[in-house]
């Protein structure tokens, strides 16, 4: 059941970094009016995520549906009224005024009542498993969901007319995993994955690095070494979380993901806990009362729960602000607020954000939560990897897999940053190998003076 947190698991574990209105439901008329619907029981479509749920004696079952094809997803154990858990570890907390909120995920999903489940899924029979068939709901799954089509200038109905006509019946699952991969590669898209097994295709931006943990290694040894001359940092939430105090009154947060803090339980709520004890030791009152400005490294981020991330900007303003509206093609915007953290100390002086093409997915969430943050927020380095959306994890009768996104991200103004991402206000080199070689961090450097003006 993993439509948000399965961001982290396309960029966070795929890249290799980690180990707006609710639609009600129909009321219930009584005698004396209209009255609210009590039980979440019964059969919703989640609008535009290609889903439906079935949720009956406790158990919450998935569809995932197109207009051609129905196959069965997740399931999640109730764990409290109106809450469900699927084996992944994922919560689901289900209204029955119709809103899905997915834990780690920002804002809510609008729940509209079906009277039952679509024909696609009542048939007798199990969808064929013909390599046509597979195609069929491959090409349909991303007609019916992927926003970006038109921007990226991908004719998707010319990719089936070119393609369709390749496959056959005696397809091989080689020659069919190859077909898929061809078919999405123009889209440089590392929300996009096709999956078979232990093998899977995806393509990042052009010109960008993936963010893998042998990178995130090397980096960080160089930050030490260089920027930091020798110090070790503060390390937090897996050492996912770094900080050190900087000459002249600055604070150093390295972040290098927005999931896997807690290996050993993966719920959101104990990726929560470890990142509210990162925070309460590194912005305490004394610090946040003195510090002159503060870098924030997500240069090599591989992405996880924007909740996370959300949860963060909630300690860095003294106002609430919009950090962005999401939609899908079929749902309206929905507006996502940071608000003032309650009871802890916050720091609202300024603020350096570090980006580059290996920022990916939440950590370009986050960014993009912090480019209308009241006070001064200026953004160093290149242009983040260009996707943001939850990613949708969708299956194949024939046993093969694939993912992909559904959202935009929206700024306050209706601008999407998804392929080309967000550009920095001063572009520096990020991790070159020319910025190795001779020992530089330009990001860093130019970071330190411009909080120091």
């Amino acid at each position: 059941m993993r439509h948000r947190s399965s961001k982290a698991a396309t960029v966070a574990v795929v890249l290799a970094l980690s180990g707006g209105a609710i639609a009600p439901a129909a009321a219930t008329q009584g005698t004396r009016g209209a009255e609210q619907p009590t039980s979440v029981d019964g059969v919703w479509r989640v609008e535009g995520y290609g889903t439906v749920l079935s949720i009956a004696d406790g158990r919450l079952q998935e569809y995932q549906t197109t207009d051609i094809s129905c196959l069965k997803g997740d399931s999640a154990k109730q764990t409290a009224p109106g809450e469900y858990r699927a084996a992944d570890g994922t919560v689901l907390t289900v209204l029955p005024t119709g809103s899905l909120h997915v834990a780690g995920s920002a804002g809510d999903r609008e729940l509209r009542r079906l009277a039952e489940l679509p024909e696609t899924c009542r048939r007798d029979r199990p969808m064929p498993k013909d390599p046509v068939t597979a195609f069929d709901v491959f090409w349909q799954s991303f007609e019916e969901n992927y926003p970006f089509f038109a921007a990226k200038g991908i004719d998707w109905h010319a990719v089936r007319d070119t393609y369709r006509p390749k496959v056959h019946a005696d397809t091989s699952r080689d020659e069919l995993f190859a077909l898929f991969s061809k078919m999405v590669k123009p889209l440089y898209d590392a929300h996009v994955a096709v999956i078979d097994g232990e093998r899977r295709f995806y393509q990042i931006r052009p010109g960008t690095t993936v963010p893998s943990k042998e990178l995130d290694t090397k980096v960080k040894n160089h930050i030490v070494r260089r920027d930091l001359k020798g110090k070790k940092p503060q390390e937090f939430a897996n050492d996912r979380i770094s900080y050190a105090d900087l000459p002249g009154r600055q604070g150093y947060l390295r972040i290098s993901g927005f999931a896997a803090y807690n290996t050993k339980d993966r719920s959101y709520a104990a990726q929560l806990a470890e990142l509210d004890n990162a925070l309460d030791t590194v912005l305490t009152p004394e610090r946040t009362a003195s510090l002159k400005g503060l870098i924030i490294d997500l240069r090599i981020n591989g992405g996880g729960s924007d909740a996370l991330g959300l949860h963060i900007a909630e300690r860095l303003t003294g106002s609430p602000y919009l950090a962005y509206r999401k939609r899908t093609q079929y749902t309206r915007p929905q507006p996502i607020t940071v608000r003032p953290a309650k009871g802890t100390p916050r720091y609202t002086g300024p603020v350096a954000v570090l980006t580059g093409g290996t920022t990916v997915s939440a950590g370009e969430t986050f960014t993009q939560a912090l480019m209308d943050r009241p006070g001064r927020t200026i953004r160093i380095g290149e242009p983040t990897q260009g996707v943001f959306s939850d990613v949708l994890d969708r299956k194949l009768p024939n046993g093969m897999a694939f993912r992909l996104p559904n959202e935009e991200f929206l700024t306050r103004s209706g601008r999407t940053f998804d392929g080309a991402g967000i550009p920095p206000h001063l572009r520096t080199p990020v991790f070159t190998k020319e910025e190795f070689t001779k020992n530089r961090d330009s990001a860093f450097d130019k970071a330190v003076a411009v909080l120091r003006d």
